[in-house]
């Protein structure tokens, strides 16, 4: 796709010096040294190459950049990562931080290796939550065609922000979407960085749900992928994360980031991954620009670096397609009361001062799925909610691998309605992502654990 705007200038890596007033990212708080003995080697690992994995995504590789000389005791000399492993990280961040992550398009115009490569559309827009409180992450998805008012430019997408202004436009039109969410720092990645970290780790495990072929010249990109399980390499990851023509567009492409995301998450607990992480660092830090400082980065790694599967939570912007003829071009539109709940749920944010509760059952709107071996068990499933009381409920294709375990995917980021519909089934897992049925605001996706039960 053609790039147009005036393009931004390079960005420095270190922190903005300027004002809070002239600048809407904010300052992260105070680091301060700590130096506890290292422990969890593992889960640590497991949090950077997920950051940096997602960050091919467009979520956070900026905390995969290698360990800057300044950052070591002057008699010691400069010191590597793996020093930092074994020593145990020295810094830590006192409250909850938001990072804007921005995956960028390819910029036909610009050469490798220079600052014009991060001056494209936003092709993946995310906000990054890390939590030191509980040790949690959140991830929130933006579609890159989501209306909204860029300021001094006008209502648009808002992939394009990054093209009229930068990170600094990019932050400040985010802001103003969710409700005045404070935007701590930006990571801007190249789209190339995804096919080489992929390659990097050996490939990924997906399933792929149809045939996908499709070609962009511009983007120098072509895609062409067969349907069923397989593992993909970096080339053919690409192409099922940018994928887009199918009958959700950009929507459905942000679900499959989604799923790559957690296949990524599998593959870095492989043991045979972690001695590949100097050359994932090494790969990444030519893909990134950031106004994170080395501090900073090892402060945010430290933080994450206790979380387990159960405590990323992803949640997409809830909103609408445009109907068409409804406007020039085809938007996202953003649903403001799916907005505010998300920002309460995710981000801790109460722009109406009321506490959110969970909604009841006959607003809720159910998606069934079968996951399990009976090929009646999302029938049963409907008639088994229909008794609790809910009844705006309807059953959604099979998924496509069987699970042993009922899933409550919060499509919409409902969490509380998810932790309720739980309560009164009496098991399931709470899933926070967005690969639900698009229809619904929760997804009950029906494993083994359910087909047993129906079984005389």
């Amino acid at each position: 796709m053609e790039q147009t705007g005036n393009r931004p200038k390079s960005q420095s890596n270190l922190p903005d010096k300027s004002p809070a007033s002239a600048n809407p990212i904010a300052s992260l708080p105070t680091i301060a040294p700590k130096r506890p003995p290292f422990q969890g080697l593992t889960r640590g690992l497991i949090f950077l190459g997920t950051t940096a994995a997602s960050a091919a995504l467009g979520l956070g590789a900026a905390l995969m950049l290698p360990l800057p000389a300044q950052l070591a005791p002057r008699d010691q000399g400069p010191r590597s990562f793996s020093d930092l492993l074994a020593n145990g990280f020295q810094y830590q961040v006192s409250r909850p931080v938001n990072v804007l992550i921005l995956g960028i398009d390819r910029v036909p115009t610009a050469k490798p290796g220079t600052p014009e490569i991060f001056g494209g559309r936003s092709d993946t827009m995310l906000l990054l939550r890390v939590d030191p409180s509980d040790d949690s992450v959140r991830l929130l998805s933006i579609p890159r065609d989501t209306q909204v008012e860029i300021p001094n430019v006008g209502v648009t997408k808002i992939n394009d922000a990054n093209v009229r202004g930068g990170p600094i436009l990019a932050s400040k039109t985010v802001s103003g979407v969710l409700n005045g969410i404070v935007v701590d720092r930006y990571v801007r990645v190249s789209t190339d960085a995804f096919r080489e970290l992929v390659d990097l780790l050996g490939g990924v495990d997906v399933y792929v749900p149809e045939r996908m072929v499709y070609e962009d010249k511009t983007q120098k990109l072509k895609i062409n992928l067969s349907p069923g399980q397989q593992t993909l390499n970096g080339n053919e990851a690409e192409q099922f994360a940018r994928f887009r023509q199918d009958s959700y567009g950009d929507i459905g492409r942000v679900q499959r980031q989604q799923a790559l995301l957690k296949a990524l998450r599998q593959r870095l607990t492989n043991p045979t991954v972690i001695p590949r992480v100097p050359a994932l660092i090494g790969a990444m830090q030519k893909y990134i620009d950031t106004n994170l400082s080395p501090e900073e980065i090892l402060a945010l790694v430290r933080a994450g670096r206790k979380i387990s599967q159960g405590d990323l939570k992803m949640v997409m912007l809830p909103g609408r397609f445009s109907a068409p003829g409804e406007f020039a071009a085809s938007y996202w539109i953003m649903d403001p009361a799916g907005r505010d709940r998300v920002m309460q749920q995710f981000f801790d944010l109460n722009s109406s001062g009321k506490s959110d509760s969970a909604r009841t059952a006959t607003s809720l709107r159910v998606a069934i799925q079968n996951a399990s071996s009976q090929p009646d068990a999302a029938a049963q499933m409907r008639s088994h909610l229909a008794k609790l009381g809910f009844y705006n409920v309807y059953v959604a294709s099979d998924w496509s691998d069987q699970q042993r375990q009922t899933q409550i995917v919060v499509q919409q980021g409902d969490l509380k309605s998810a932790e309720e519909l739980k309560r009164l089934l009496g098991f399931g897992n709470i899933e926070a992502d967005s690969t639900g049925d698009l229809e619904s605001d929760l997804t009950i996706r029906v494993g083994e654990d359910w087909a047993r039960q129906l079984k005389p």
